[in-house]
């Protein structure tokens, strides 16, 4: 049994009690992230990676550096 998370028990055709994740199912309010950006991104894959490499730059030499 999992007990970090909701879960929603049920009794399967065969009589046997099963549960699964709260989250699979419409019992939990929808994520209000989820539904404000409706399976749209707020960014193209790029752009972190963009930022990434700027912050890269601006770090002094040999300190966190993500590359050689």
């Amino acid at each position: 049994m999992a007990w970090d998370v909701d879960r929603v028990s049920f009794t399967d055709e065969n009589g046997e009690v099963a549960s699964l994740p709260a989250a699979w199912t419409d019992i939990d309010p929808a994520d209000p992230f989820v539904v404000v950006v409706s399976g749209r991104c707020p960014f193209r894959v790029q752009d972190p990676l963009a930022a990434a490499d700027l912050i890269d730059a601006l770090r002094p030499r040999g300190v966190g550096r993500t590359t050689p």
